[in-house]
C-alpha cells in the first residue's frame, strides 16, 4: 500500500476509523488524502472486483472528456459539479477555464475531508469563477439556491452527477433528485451523469459482492443499477450520441474496454418533454 497521506481534519464530522467513499475513490486513482482503513477497504473491495481502479480512473477518464466536448464544442461556460470528491488533477473547472477562462464552476458536497481541500485547491481563474457548496444530493433545492449565487440560471448549465446517485439506493428518489434539478435549469442545460452497474454485458457481474462489502465495512451505502433504470434518468431528456454506454467508450479515440460504469450527456430541449 502507498504511505498514507493525513487529511486536515476541518471538521468534527471526520470519522478516521470507518472507510469513507471520497477518499477510498481518492485511493483508487493513486491518491495521497486518504486514511489506512480507507485503503485497507479499498485493496479488499478490489481483491473482490479486480477491476474496481480502472472503474475509477475510466470516471475520471470520462469526467476530462465531457467537460472539453461541453466547453469546448457546445459553448458551456456553467458547470454544476455535484458530489465532485477529493480535488485530484484535471478538476472540472481547470478543464473548462482551459478552454474558456470565463467557465463558472461550483462544486458540491457534504464531505467535511473534501470541504477542507476543496477551498484550499479548487482556485480558478481571474475571468471566471470558482465556488465550493457544502450541500446534499438530497436536497437539489438548496444546491441550486446557493449555486446560483455564482451561476447565472438563466443561462444554460452543465449538471455534473458523476457517480453520486448510486449512493440515493431508493431508486424513485434518485429520479425525484435529477427531475428536480433539470426543471430548474432553463433549455439548453446538459445532464452529464455516470453510475455503476452489475449487467454482465460490460463486466459488471462483480459489482454485486464487492458492494455487499462496500456496504458492510464503508460508508456511505451504495447499490448498482441496470442500463434501463440509469437511461431512466434521462426521461424527457435528449441523449448525445453515443448515447448510454460504457464511460470508458464515451467519445473516446480508440475502442477501451468496457467497465461496469455508464456515462452518458444529455441536453434538455427548447420544451421538456414528459
Amino acid at each position: 500500500m502507498s504511505e498514507s497521506h493525513t487529511p486536515p481534519s476541518g471538521s468534527a464530522r471526520v470519522n478516521t476509523g470507518v472507510a469513507h467513499n471520497a477518499r477510498v475513490w481518492n485511493y483508487w486513482i493513486g491518491g495521497k488524502d486518504n486514511y489506512e482503513v480507507d485503503q485497507r477497504v479499498g485493496e479488499h473491495v478490489a481483491s473482490i472486483n479486480p477491476v474496481i481502479r480502472d472503474i475509477a480512473r475510466a470516471d475520471r477518464d470520462f469526467l476530462g472528456r465531457a467537460v472539453t466536448y461541453l466547453a469546448g464544442e457546445r459553448g458551456v461556460r456553467q458547470f454544476l459539479d455535484i458530489g465532485t470528491g477529493l480535488p485530484t488533477a484535471d478538476n472540472t473547472h481547470e478543464i473548462a477555464q482551459r478552454i474558456a477562462p470565463d467557465s463558472r464552476i461550483v462544486y458540491v458536497d457534504n464531505d467535511p475531508i473534501v470541504l477542507v481541500h476543496a477551498r484550499t485547491l479548487l482556485t480558478g481563474t481571474r475571468e471566471g469563477a470558482t465556488a465550493y457548496i457544502d450541500a446534499d444530493v438530497h436536497d437539489p433545492d438548496a444546491i441550486l439556491e446557493r449555486a446560483a449565487g455564482t451561476l447565472d440560471v438563466t443561462r444554460p448549465i452543465a449538471v455534473m452527477m458523476l457517480g453520486i446517485l448510486n449512493f440515493v439506493l431508493d431508486t424513485a428518489k434518485a429520479r425525484e433528485i435529477v427531475r428536480s434539478i433539470m426543471a430548474k435549469v432553463p433549455p439548453g442545460s446538459f445532464l452529464v451523469l455516470t453510475h455503476p452497474t452489475f449487467d454482465t454485458e460490460v463486466g459488471g457481474e462483480l459489482q454485486v459482492p464487492a458492494m455487499e462489502f462496500w456496504n458492510a465495512n464503508a460508508t456511505p451505502p451504495i447499490t448498482a443499477r441496470s442500463a434501463a433504470d440509469v437511461t431512466a434518468f434521462f426521461d424527457g431528456l435528449d441523449l448525445i450520441e453515443p448515447g448510454l454506454v460504457s464511460c470508458s467508450r464515451w467519445h473516446a479515440t480508440s475502442d477501451a474496454p468496457a467497465v461496469p460504469q455508464y456515462g452518458a450527456v444529455a441536453v434538455k430541449p427548447c420544451t421538456l418533454k414528459v
